[in-house]
């Protein structure tokens, strides 16, 4: 019997997987904003502005800069990236969930297991609201139609709130 079969899953199977440690995927919450996946398009970044009001005059600083991203499923993802280059908000709505365990990075971990015991002691469905120390995410919708919004409140910009993360 050949070992050509055998070799040749194993060649498929460590092509794909370099090909998808290699393939840039979204910002993590708290990191470093990244080209969007393979079959989105990405508008942006944008800077957005506030006016900071001083005795004599007013000056305006861009305070972050938003990137939507369309996913191939439809879904549009908005990271929110301070002046200083990290992502400290995160919004979406579409058809399907975005990967939270992508866009949340090493929040993922805090954030599944506060929603496993959320889940646990109120059993059921609908929206999710959890404020933890240094995270909060919001969540909701229905098949077809998610949206939600997870930040980072001690890195949000001067001036911005969690309504302005939408």
């Amino acid at each position: 019997m050949s070992n050509r079969p055998m070799r040749a899953v194993l060649c498929a199977a460590l092509t794909c997987g370099a090909w998808a440690m290699a393939t840039p995927a979204f910002a993590a919450l708290g990191g470093t904003p990244t080209p969007p996946p393979p079959g989105a398009t990405s508008a942006g970044p944008t800077a957005v502005m506030h006016a900071a009001s001083g005795a004599a005059s007013a000056t305006v600083t861009a305070s972050y800069s938003v990137t939507e991203t369309t996913l191939a499923s439809g879904t549009v993802v908005r990271e929110y990236v301070s002046s200083a280059g990290t992502v400290f908000g995160i919004a979406w709505n579409g058809p399907r969930m975005p990967d939270l365990a992508t866009l949340l990075g090493t929040y993922f971990t805090q954030f599944d297991s506060s929603r496993a015991a959320l889940r646990a002691a109120n059993p059921g469905r609908g929206p999710l609201d959890l404020e933890l120390p240094g995270l909060v995410v919001r969540s909701s919708g229905h098949m077809g139609a998610f949206s939600g919004q997870a930040y980072l409140p001690q890195s949000l910009p001067a001036g911005v709130s969690a309504a302005d993360i939408r």
